[in-house]
């Protein structure tokens, strides 16, 4: 949390901090993807959402499009998604 670029050196106060926690918690949570859990979020994941067809669908088709724009980023090698955690 410390290494984000708008992380503040310090708190005005201690509802201050909780606020900036509780706003990054949810963002890390729902919306950042983590290349430890297959580009998946940790809500998808720990909802069992990230089985879903359609999840693994859309990630694929983000892949193929970034293949599409640089292959030489791949290797020339198309990308397929990450397999999932056994655990999480």
């Amino acid at each position: 949390m410390k290494y984000r670029p708008d992380f503040p050196q310090r708190f005005g106060s201690l509802e201050d901090a909780r606020a900036r926690c509780q706003a990054f918690f949810t963002w890390y949570n729902t919306i950042h993807r983590h290349s430890g859990i297959a580009y998946m979020t940790s809500h998808s994941v720990y909802h069992g959402q990230a089985d879903a067809i359609a999840v693994l669908v859309a990630r694929q088709s983000a892949l193929d499009a970034a293949f599409r724009r640089n292959p030489n980023r791949f290797k020339g090698k198309i990308p397929r998604p990450l397999a999932l955690p056994e655990a999480v």
